[in-house]
């Protein structure tokens, strides 16, 4: 069953917009917004809610949560481009498409509106496994090679692509082991089925704090705040690896000028609050708000980076 969520105070829906008006984004706002994301009770989901109900206020208008996981790719890709049905959504968005056929395209039929929030990969290991650092791992995947496995769950999510890109930049055949979700992965990593794992910082920060699974670096470029003192595995032996998942706001293609840059504005504000980025980091992602062209840039370049590594693994979801 679909769950929709109203957040936010609710106004009568005003008279259709008139196309002039549009454009100047002048009377914009004129009716509630509808915002589709992920099945209800994830990170994205939760923050969707949060982010609604901030830029309610500022807007003037409801902001209506509608959760409908991939299918609602498509469903906002065949929207009206009159800014009030928007996608947020994460990595799945635009790598499903290298994956797998698809009847949307992320980049030309979506108008990117602010990247929003980031959760870097960590890399975990056994704590019996004898290396403390991403070089130390490097070489004894070297010294070992094809007799090392990592934990992966959803083929093509963030942390089996994020691995098979380590993989690669490092040159090193370390082999995939499969699961049915992520949960899955860290109940094998933590049995000593598999001896490393790529996963959000979230979900093994207790089994970290207890011992039971060893940090060796977060897959950011600089340090994060959801692992203090972990170094990155870019500084750390392999320059220039980056690993995340990411969730932006984005729009129907040809959505007017004027309205994306009065949700940016809206959105970016309501992000960059110090409590905003405080709540969201206890989430456990970290607030990111960038401009629409920043968002198109990482957009072509995750698509880019993973797009090659999909093609050299031969990855496909049939």
């Amino acid at each position: 069953m679909l769950k929709r969520y109203f957040v936010g105070p609710m106004f009568l829906i005003g008279t259709t917009l008139l196309s002039t008006e549009i454009v100047s984004g002048q009377s914009y706002p004129n009716k509630p917004l509808r915002v589709i994301t992920s099945e209800a009770g994830g990170v994205n989901d939760v923050a969707a809610r949060m982010i609604g109900q901030g830029i309610s206020a500022t807007l003037g208008q409801a902001v209506i949560i509608d959760n409908r996981g991939i299918v609602g790719f498509e469903l906002v890709a065949k929207a009206a481009s009159d800014g009030y049905t928007l996608l947020f959504q994460g990595t799945p968005f635009w790598i499903g498409p290298l994956l797998q056929k698809t009847r949307y395209d992320p980049v030309a039929d979506f108008s990117p509106i602010t990247l929003a929030t980031r959760s870097p990969n960590v890399l975990v290991v056994q704590p019996s496994l004898p290396v403390n650092s991403i070089k130390e791992l490097i070489a004894l995947a070297k010294s070992k090679a094809g007799q090392l496995n990592y934990a992966s769950g959803q083929v093509g999510a963030s942390a089996h692509l994020g691995a098979e890109l380590f993989k690669a930049m490092a040159g090193v055949d370390i082999v995939r082991i499969g699961y049915k979700g992520g949960g899955a992965a860290t109940n094998a990593l933590l049995g000593g089925e598999v001896q490393l794992l790529f996963v959000s910082p979230a979900s093994v920060a207790a089994f970290v704090k207890s011992g039971r699974l060893k940090p060796l670096a977060v897959a950011s470029l600089e340090p994060s705040a959801l692992t203090p003192g972990l170094p990155t595995v870019s500084a750390s032996g392999l320059p220039g690896y980056e690993s995340a998942s990411l969730a932006g706001y984005f729009a129907p293609a040809k959505t007017p000028e004027a309205v994306i840059r009065r949700l940016n504005q809206e959105i970016v504000r309501f992000l960059n609050r110090s409590e905003v980025k405080e709540r969201l980091l206890a989430m456990g992602v970290e607030v990111v708000a960038t401009t629409p062209a920043e968002l198109a840039a990482t957009l072509k370049s995750e698509m880019s980076k993973y797009g090659k590594v999909i093609k050299d693994v031969g990855i496909r979801i049939e």
